[in-house]
């Protein structure tokens, strides 16, 4: 694994604009960064392809023993979504998508940071337009990258099991741009497949009475949400969910996993395990020196703390109210002086490729860089 500066492209805006990423600047800022690539081998894919498969594996375990066992309260999940959260477990809604975030430098084993599991953006940068980075670029390599055919895959399977004629809603926030990109995204390779599709903001989603409708009054039976399950089970509109009159994608129990309590709860199940790190409900002696405190329902890197000798770095947001989760601290690899996280997506059950993002600090949000990759 290693960091290669790259030439970017003649007009490379307008060829990552042309394939949907119209926000490769933030804030000012590139967000695409396409000055650098980093170069992976074939060992090293096929490691973070077999390390994301059994990230996968034990994850399902732990949804299972957390609905056996009725673990609503310390994942910090509203105990009257309990019932309900096992009926869509037990019935097998699908899931599409999730994305694990994974500290790798190529010399030891991949380690879990945390998983997106319910709400992942980033997922056109992986896709899409580091695909077609690499036909430009490094036309004769290769890219741990599936995901366009997976993703349109999975929509057939979840067209097979609607009604003929079925619609599927995709609502967001669309004045995040990530946001409104990522679901668009969505949509499209679901239009691919062949389903009916429409575009709704969240807080256009309505409820007549029976069952949530768009502003048509036409009834939501499916709805791809890219809005975090622990902000719909608290909103006022939360209870009517319960009704089961809607389909969700990501499903209800996929808020198990978006907990970074299940940081915890794995450790517990899988201790020693080679990808996974220590983490504990308070911050215990078994940490080590360093650790890093984060909020167990948080997003974007907010309200994370480096906790220990050499560290002390922490980032402000508004979540913790929960509660927080204590991760033994495991450096970035850091390349050029920048840390470097990878985004390993998970699409239908399988690993479908990579996404690196990097930052000049050792805790990465929102706007950190997503630079292509090759092997």
């Amino acid at each position: 694994m290693q960091r290669e500066w790259s030439p970017a492209r003649v007009d490379w805006e307008k060829k990552v604009e042309s394939v949907g990423l119209e926000f490769h600047h933030l804030d000012g800022k590139p967000y695409w960064f396409e000055q650098a690539r980093y170069r992976f081998t074939a060992k090293e894919i096929d490691e973070l392809d077999d390390a994301t498969a059994e990230l996968h594996r034990i994850c399902l375990k732990a949804v299972e023993y957390v609905v056996k066992n009725k673990l609503w309260k310390p994942l910090a999940i509203p105990e009257q979504f309990g019932a309900y959260i096992e009926s869509v477990w037990f019935r097998q809604d699908p899931t599409i998508v999730g994305r694990f975030d994974l500290a790798y430098d190529g010399k030891s084993p991949p380690k879990l940071l945390e998983y997106n599991a319910d709400t992942p953006t980033s997922l056109l940068e992986m896709a899409v337009a580091q695909w077609f980075w690499l036909k430009d670029v490094m036309p004769g390599s290769d890219q741990f990258n599936s995901a366009h055919e997976k993703l349109i895959d999975a929509w057939r399977k979840v067209g097979a099991i609607l009604p003929p004629g079925s619609i599927v809603h995709f609502a967001r926030m669309e004045e995040e741009p990530e946001d409104w990109v990522t679901s668009e995204y969505m949509r499209d390779t679901c239009s691919q497949a062949g389903l009916k599709t429409k575009s709704l903001k969240i807080a256009d989603i309505g409820w007549n009475g029976s069952r949530f409708t768009d502003l048509e009054e036409v009834p939501v039976q499916v709805l791809h949400k890219l809005y975090p399950w622990e902000w719909l089970m608290r909103e006022e509109f939360g209870r009517f969910i319960l009704s089961d009159t809607t389909a969700f994608l990501e499903p209800a129990w996929k808020t198990i996993l978006s907990s970074k309590a299940i940081l915890s709860l794995l450790w517990e199940m899988f201790p020693g395990h080679p990808n996974l790190l220590p983490a504990y409900f308070e911050a215990d002696q078994r940490l080590g020196e360093r650790y890093v405190r984060k909020p167990i329902l948080g997003r974007e890197g907010r309200n994370v703390q480096l906790v220990g000798p050499g560290l002390g770095q922490t980032t402000d947001g508004t979540y913790g109210a929960e509660g927080y989760i204590f991760q033994t601290y495991h450096p970035l690899p850091v390349f050029d002086g920048n840390h470097v996280v990878i985004g390993s997506w998970i699409v239908d059950g399988t690993p479908a490729g990579i996404g690196v993002r990097e930052d000049s600090g050792p805790i990465l949000n929102n706007h950190s860089r997503f630079v292509p990759h090759y092997f």
